[in-house]
C-alpha cells in the first residue's frame, strides 16, 4: 500500500501529527508520499514529494478540517483514490477521525478494515469557456454578489424555474448539505440521496425556499448584476466573472471515495457534531 499525505499548512499543530503518522508508517514498512507544501513540517529529507495532481497512491490522508479535505479531493480528482479525513480543525463532517484516533484509524485502513462511501460532485461549465482551476465541487457551487443584490435566472432541464433576487444562490450536493447550505436554512440530506439542493442566500422574497431536484438534471444560470460581475465559488475556490458569463451545472462523471470506519453512520455524525439527542427526555 502507498499512502499520500496532505494537510493544512496554516495549522502549526499539524507538525506533530505528521511526525506521528510518518513514524507509524515507517514502523509498518508502508510507502508514503508527502505533499510538497508540507515539506517544512517534516524532519525527514528522503521523503518523496507530491506536486499538484501528479501522483499515484492507494490511499490519501487529509490532515486538517473539512476545507483541507476539499483541497485534498481536488488534488485526487478522478483518480478514485479513497480519502481518509483526520480532523485537527473545528467541526469536521468530512474529516471525522479525531486526533486521538489517528493511529487506530490508520491500523484499520492498513488491515483493509474499513468502508468507503462514494460522493457525488458538481461540474461547472461556463458559456464563454472561462477557465476554472478545478471546475468540480464536492460541497457546493456558490454564485454570490460583488456589491448589491444580483438576479439569477434559473432553469432546470430547459424549464425556467425562478429568477432569484438575492445575495446569491447555492447549488449543493448531499455532502454539502451540512456545509454552507446548512447555514442558509436548507435541509440536511443524507449522502446517499441522488439529489442537488438549490438554496438562495439572503433572498429578497420571503416566499422563496430551498429546492431539491434529482442530480441527473441540468441546471442553467444567467446572472444579472449592477456591477456587471459576480463571484463564483467552487468549494471555496473563487473567481470573479463577467455577468455575461452563463453557467451550466451538472453531475460530474466521477465520484470521490471517502473512507469511513466500519461502525460509522451518518446519523452518529449528526448527533456528535450538531448535538442531536444531547437532551434525553426519557
Amino acid at each position: 500500500m502507498k499512502i499520500a499525505i496532505f494537510g493544512n499548512t496554516y495549522n502549526n499543530a499539524i507538525a506533530s501529527h505528521i511526525e506521528t503518522i510518518i513514524n507509524h508508517l515507517k514502523d509498518k514498512g508502508i510507502n508514503f508520499l508527502l505533499h510538497e507544501s508540507l515539506r517544512s513540517f517534516c524532519n525527514y529529507s528522503d521523503i518523496e514529494l507530491i506536486g499538484n495532481g501528479n501522483f499515484s497512491a492507494d490511499l490519501a490522508l487529509s490532515i486538517g478540517g473539512d476545507g483541507t479535505f476539499l483541497n485534498t479531493a481536488s488534488q485526487v480528482g478522478a483518480k478514485q483514490i479513497p480519502i481518509l479525513g483526520i480532523n485537527i480543525g473545528r467541526l469536521g463532517f468530512l474529516a471525522d477521525v479525531s486526533d486521538n484516533e489517528i493511529l487506530a484509524a490508520l491500523d484499520s485502513v492498513l488491515a483493509y478494515d474499513y468502508i468507503t462511501e462514494e460522493r457525488t460532485l458538481l461540474h461547472v461549465q461556463t458559456s464563454d469557456n472561462e477557465q476554472l482551476d478545478y471546475p468540480f465541487a464536492l460541497n457546493e457551487v456558490a454564485i454570490l454578489k460583488q456589491d448589491s443584490m444580483i438576479s439569477i435566472n434559473t432553469s432546470v432541464n430547459g424549464e425556467v424555474v425562478h429568477t432569484y433576487q438575492a445575495d446569491g444562490l447555492l447549488v449543493s450536493t448531499p455532502t454539502g448539505s451540512t456545509a454552507y447550505s446548512l447555514s442558509v436554512g436548507a435541509p440536511i440530506v443524507v449522502p446517499q440521496a441522488q439529489s442537488f439542493i438549490l438554496s438562495p442566500v439572503a433572498s429578497h422574497s420571503l416566499n422563496v425556499r430551498p429546492l431539491i431536484i434529482p442530480d441527473s438534471w441540468d441546471i442553467e444560470l444567467e446572472i444579472f448584476s449592477r456591477s456587471n460581475s459576480y463571484l463564483l465559488a467552487v468549494d471555496g475556490r473563487s473567481k470573479v466573472l463577467n455577468d455575461r458569463t452563463k453557467l451550466r451545472i451538472t453531475k460530474a462523471d466521477y465520484t470521490i471515495k471517502i473512507v469511513k470506519q466500519k461502525d460509522y453512520t451518518f446519523f452518529d455524525t449528526l448527533k456528535n457534531k450538531l448535538m442531536w439527542g444531547a437532551i434525553n427526555y426519557k
